[in-house]
């Protein structure tokens, strides 16, 4: 047969010092208890953005704004024009030379843009 614990059985949670429950002396109050967790909500929480998905969101805005001016600006200048290239010149429509232009510059940028993902991935 073995002998009974003498420790006081709290439930955890609470101070051992207080002793077993019912052993406190008359007059005094019982420990605080802590305060009930709140009510879950049965509803998902909503979904949230990340950093990464809004500058996807506006860099999409961006190139389809950028993508309306530069087809507007087009429109508008249709006439002919004489481009003087490093080893001849050139007469072509202006839309031509906007349009060469614009994809040169795209190119410019998308190689600026993997060299710098290149520099970080390389630290």
């Amino acid at each position: 047969m073995s002998t009974p614990d003498p420790r006081p059985t709290n439930p955890p949670g609470t101070d051992p010092t207080l002793g077993a429950p019912g052993s406190e002396p008359r007059g005094s109050q019982p420990p605080a208890t802590a305060p009930a967790a709140p009510a879950t909500s049965t509803r998902p929480a909503p979904a949230r953005h990340t950093g990464r998905a809004i500058g996807r969101t506006l860099a999409a805005a961006l190139l389809i704004f950028v993508t309306v001016v530069l087809v507007l600006f087009v429109m508008f200048n249709t006439q002919t024009v004489d481009i003087s290239l490093v080893f001849a010149d050139v007469e072509a429509p202006l839309v031509l030379a906007l349009v060469i232009a614009a994809v040169l510059g795209g190119l410019v940028v998308a190689l600026l843009g993997a060299v710098g993902r290149a520099r970080r991935r390389n630290r």
